[in-house]
């Protein structure tokens, strides 16, 4: 979860117990809990007025698409899909050739 560990989350437990106290502690993550249900709540109501207000046309809009990343694997990387396989397929499928790899890439 958020690239958190089992260790950091303890630490992260005890801080706020330290923080809050063992009385306040549930409170204080119970109004935590409302808030995010609420962020999340008008998220999704934006996100279907903006579908809505867009139309029939744009039926298939997803509001990830937005993301410049999700844009780029979406209209970009769908022509190299082909390319890529070569990079899954086993090396005895590739005539004992290694596909190229590109060092500064990764």
């Amino acid at each position: 979860m958020f690239n958190i560990g089992a260790g950091e989350f303890i630490v992260l437990g005890v801080l706020a117990l330290l923080i809050f106290g063992p009385d306040q502690l549930p409170k204080a993550a119970a109004q935590v809990g409302r808030v995010l249900r609420q962020l999340r709540r008008m998220a999704d109501s934006a996100k279907s007025d903006i579908q809505q207000g867009l139309g029939p046309d744009f039926k298939d809009f997803d509001v990830q698409d937005l993301n410049p990343k999700r844009f780029v694997q979406k209209h970009f990387w769908e022509a190299e899909d082909e390319e890529a396989d070569a990079y899954r397929r086993p090396v005895s499928q590739l005539n004992g050739k290694r596909p190229p790899f590109d060092s500064e890439a990764t």
